[in-house]
């Protein structure tokens, strides 16, 4: 993490003093001659520990740390007091303050406790990383499927969990990639780590070394406070770099000498960082395609690759679409507040037949879209997008059918009467009357032809 402190003390001796020896032990250090000025810094700046004297000309030690904590809650204030005002270190002990320092004092002394307050912010920070984690399911019951398919992708992450090598998924897009990438890092030794996710599609060019790298306040145009970037948050865990084949060329390099060197130069600073991450990376890129067009390195791709997690297709799995539809029929029950209990018969062969080219996530978004307008306890086809209805391989046209006479007329019925249903925006009575029909008589039909 960065160590950006801020000294405020009306003793320019003493404040320079204590800044030059703080620089020296690679702490990045401002500092203020009075309460006033340190006020403005805290304001346009970002401060881990802000160590300050409590009697000032101005503004005080007390005030500046009151007002500093209404919108920097973050910062740690450690106020210096002499013997004569005690009282007020106990006062700023009970507004907020996390430690007091009498002077004289030993530097030696304060650079401990400086240390020793940035170890307890950094566990904070993992804390409340780890509490949003744990509401989130990210081992193997994330992942739903029983098919062969799945059943290899599970045995393949429990194998190489452990290891400490850098894993690359395939997979076309919807398929699961990051869910895989998530069980990899909960089931591994880095686990009470940061998990730490990037979609390099989403990134541009320009902010990609920024990013992942971190930069240093004045690195460019708008740099008003140092940054660690993603690969420093994910100290000793692990970074997952989605899309990773968009990365540009001139990026690449840098990437590799990362991975290679296992430290990182931030933009700006005047010396690399170590770093302890293990990096899965995901495409749903042909990257061997993108070597041979030379859009990709050959040697980065290597130190990425080290083992392959190819993610199935839902046409690879379509036994696993039933448990995946009853999945999310449980998820957005409790989102929408409905009491969905499944899906009739016909709509589950018309989402088993249907090719997914959106893969999972394109599955979820129908069902969502499906109990968003179920008014019953089921999903009919009637509530499916008419594009399942008309390219599932299940509306084969009757004409293809080898099937009898008989099963053929059903055939021709079913699609019609679906296709009605959907024009009048599933409206039995108007679907009826434009068949020419009874609503009874249409009810029936719609038993018999398992539309319903």
């Amino acid at each position: 993490m960065l160590r950006k402190i801020l000294i405020v003390d009306d003793d320019s001796i003493f404040r320079e003093s204590l800044v030059s020896i703080l620089n020296a032990r690679d702490f990045d250090c401002d500092q203020a001659e009075n309460g006033r000025q340190a006020l403005k810094m805290v304001q346009e700046h970002h401060y881990d520990v802000v160590v300050s004297d409590l009697e000032m000309p101005e503004m005080d030690g007390l005030q500046l740390m009151e007002k500093s904590l209404e919108f920097a809650p973050q910062i740690f204030f450690i106020v210096v007091t002499a013997y004569g005002t005690m009282e007020r270190a106990i006062t700023a002990l009970r507004k907020g303050a996390y430690d007091f320092i009498v002077k004289p004092f030993k530097f030696e002394g304060l650079i401990i406790r400086i240390e020793k307050l940035l170890e307890h912010k950094m566990l904070q920070q993992e804390n409340i990383r780890l509490r949003r984690e744990i509401h989130r399911q990210n081992d193997f019951s994330s992942i739903i499927g029983e098919s062969a398919a799945m059943k290899e992708v599970f045995r393949l992450i429990e194998k190489i969990a452990d290891s400490e090598s850098n894993i690359f998924i395939n997979g076309k897009s919807g398929t699961g990639k990051e869910l895989a990438a998530r069980a990899i890092h909960y089931s591994s030794r880095r686990k009470n780590h940061p998990f730490i996710g990037l979609n390099c599609s989403a990134v541009p060019e320009n902010l990609i070394e920024s990013e992942l790298f971190g930069y240093r306040r004045g690195a460019f145009t708008g740099a008003n406070q140092d940054y660690a970037g993603l690969f420093m948050q994910a100290q000793s865990g692990t970074l997952f770099l989605d899309e990773v084949g968009e990365i540009s060329a001139n990026f690449q390099m840098k990437l590799l000498r990362a991975i290679e060197q296992k430290e990182i130069m931030p933009l700006g600073a005047s010396k690399p960082l170590k770093v302890n991450v293990r990096i899965i990376s995901a495409t749903n890129k042909d990257l061997e395609k993108e070597i041979e067009n030379r859009r990709f390195r050959e040697d980065l791709y290597y130190r990425l690759n080290v083992i392959t997690v190819r993610m199935p297709s839902l046409a690879e799995r379509r036994s696993d679409i039933p448990l995946l539809v009853n999945h999310f029929i449980h998820v957005f029950n409790k989102e929408l507040g409905k009491n969905i209990q499944g899906m009739t018969r016909s709509a589950m062969n018309i989402l088993k037949e249907t090719d997914w080219r959106g893969e999972v996530r394109e599955l979820e978004n129908v069902i969502e879209r499906a109990m968003i307008f179920c008014d019953g306890s089921e999903i009919d086809p009637s509530l499916l997008p008419d594009y399942l209805l008309s390219h599932s391989h299940s509306s084969t046209s009757p004409l293809e059918s080898e099937g009898s006479l008989d099963d053929a007329t059903k055939q021709f019925q079913r699609q019609y009467i679906m296709k009605i249903l959907q024009k009048f925006n599933k409206h039995r009575g108007k679907t009826a009357k434009f068949l020419k029909i009874s609503e009874p008589t249409l009810y029936r039909r719609l038993q018999e032809l398992n539309i319903i």
